[in-house]
């Protein structure tokens, strides 16, 4: 495979990076078409990416970059079913589950795609039903409260989702997410529901995930705590899994178990029956919406050439951010208070894609690879870090997201909202000099001995890059469009850098060594030798919780 940090167009883009350039502002001086030529739309997204500190001759490099990377082959690669994940052995289709093209995409000779669509309409019949009270809990009443237990994909995505769409919640449904092996995390969550109206979604492939599994037991065993059957847990429990003979023996009826595949990724896999929670929330018909969204983006990054192409512009601006601007940092910033989940599954799906050391191939990357993910909704974290970013020493790049138009047009708070989103990108672009910072405080009658002390803390450097992303309204489609153009940019950046975006072989060192762990730790009230066996600072942790733990009394409720 082609290693792109030893090609002729990262070594020209080293070059270009290292040359003086003018400043973010005299681009925009020298060029009064520049935002024109760098913006584009698609599938219902506008994307302006001007005022990164990027020439014409850069972004020509950037191309190249691509080309040298053979992005549009490895792209072809992907939609046509080749297990792009070598690692794993794996196909990566996620596109498949929201095709409605009526495409074929074949797996080992397979066309998966006739599976797919009979699992989403198995879902649609599941969400029709409980909707419509055909599905009842075991006293009769309705199942209107979901708990989703899952943790990573199987939690993130589908939160997130639920949370943006909230606009579109079926009238008088509730749903809750429990993910966190925290037991705090599930008594919170079943505190607040009825067991006689609440359904359990168990969201695991495999039906063995340590934390998933640990909540689901102790969901179900809750559950007959307070007056079910085991004969009821079927009516009170779903599976989204594959693991057949498991979910029996949890209680399950088969009918009620929802499958995904091998080649849909975790962190890519709310399009499949792992979104049935955000189905059972905002109804099939917005989640069929949501997934309709994701298509249209699909079908722009199959078609247009790099130049034009949204997910693939936003990568080649990252990676120039990354690897030859220093940007270590990126900031996830949506000026709609629907979307505050969006950084948080951004985390997962990049950090834990792109976050790798080691190319596809084995060998080390050249290169600085996935940046740190981070965000919060504006104007929120304006009055948190965004300090940082406009003065902080490092360099850190940010996506600014927001609708032209709010689902809560109250007085004059969305005018306010978009009025920040825009004026801190222009403040992160243009920055002040120190002259304009003395001036203002002239004009504003500060004593010269005034000035003089103020006028380094009031300077901004300016030419920090970011990028604007502007849809008409948060809706199921722009949501879709907005998750799969991250996801398609994600993708870009891995095949750039030669690295396998879609296995994640750094998670399971801790959860190994967490196996070894569990047995040393002390239950409430009880003793347990000093540990050994592992590094002397591991051992001192195990015997300080040992210690607390022995000596505490078991509190009953």
């Amino acid at each position: 495979m082609t290693d792109v940090v030893k090609t002729p167009a990262w070594a020209r883009l080293e070059k270009l990076a290292a040359a003086p350039r003018p400043s973010a502002r005299a681009l925009f001086e020298r060029d009064p078409a520049r935002a024109a030529r760098m913006s584009l739309e698609a599938a219902g997204l506008y994307l302006d990416y001007s005022k990164n500190r990027i020439t014409p001759e850069i972004f020509d490099a950037l191309l190249a970059l691509a080309e040298a990377a053979d992005l549009e082959r490895v792209r072809g690669r992907m939609f046509a079913g080749e297990k792009i994940n070598a690692t794993e052995r794996r196909a990566v289709l996620h596109v498949a589950l929201r095709d409605f093209a009526m495409r074929a995409y074949h797996v080992d000779g397979e066309d998966v795609s006739k599976r797919v669509r009979a699992e989403r309409e198995k879902m649609r019949d599941f969400t029709r039903r409980v909707h419509a009270g055909e599905l009842t809990g075991h006293t009769g009443a309705p199942l209107d409260t979901v708990v989703n237990i899952g943790i990573g994909g199987s939690d993130l995505g589908p939160q997130m989702a639920v949370e943006a769409l909230s606009p579109y919640w079926v009238r008088g449904r509730r749903t809750f997410f429990v993910s966190n092996v925290d037991g705090q995390h599930l008594a919170d969550t079943l505190a607040a529901v009825d067991p006689a109206r609440t359904l359990f979604i168990v969201a695991s492939k495999t039906f063995a995930t340590q934390e998933t599994m640990t909540n689901a037991a102790s969901a179900r065993a809750w559950f007959l705590e307070k007056g079910g059957r085991e004969a009821d847990v079927a009516k009170h429990f779903v599976a989204l899994s594959t693991n057949e003979r498991a979910v029996r023996d949890f209680g399950i009826d088969p009918a009620n178990m929802f499958v995904f595949w091998d080649w849909v990724g975790g962190r890519y896999s709310l399009w499949s029956a792992i979104g049935l929670s955000i189905a059972l929330q905002v109804g099939f018909d917005n989640f069929e919406k949501l997934l309709k969204g994701a298509h249209a983006m699909d079908e722009h990054f199959r078609a247009a050439p790099p130049a034009k192409n949204m997910p693939a512009i936003l990568a080649l601006v990252g990676i120039w951010n990354r690897n030859f601007e220093g940007a270590a940092a990126h900031a996830v910033l949506p000026y709609d208070q629907h979307l505050h989940r969006l950084p948080a599954y951004l985390q997962q799906a990049d950090m834990e894609s792109n976050g790798k050391r080691a190319r596809a191939d084995g060998a080390p990357a050249g290169c600085a690879t996935g940046p740190v993910i981070f965000g919060e909704p504006g104007t929120n974290g304006q009055h948190a870090f965004y300090q940082l970013i406009h003065q902080g020493t490092d360099l850190i790049s940010a996506d600014f997201i927001a609708p032209a138009l709010s689902h809560a047009p109250i007085g004059d708070h969305h005018e306010k909202l978009l009025a920040n989103f825009i004026a801190q990108q222009e403040a992160l672009m243009i920055g002040r000099t120190e002259a304009e910072a003395r001036a203002e405080m002239l004009a504003q009658g500060l004593a010269q001995k005034d000035v003089d002390r103020l006028a380094p803390h009031k300077v901004f450097p300016g030419g920090r890059p970011v990028n604007a992303i502007v849809m008409e309204k948060l809706t199921p489609e722009t949501l879709g469009a907005l998750i799969a153009l991250y996801e398609h940019k994600i993708f870009c950046q891995g095949a750039i850098w030669g690295i396998n975006s879609f296995d994640q072989w750094g998670v399971e060192l801790g959860k190994t060594l967490a196996g070894r762990v569990l047995p040393e730790l002390a239950r409430l009230g009880e003793e347990k030798p000093a540990a050994a066996g592992h590094d002397v600072s591991t051992n001192a942790l195990i015997d300080r919780v040992n210690r607390i733990r022995a000596a505490a009394k078991r509190e009953r409720s």
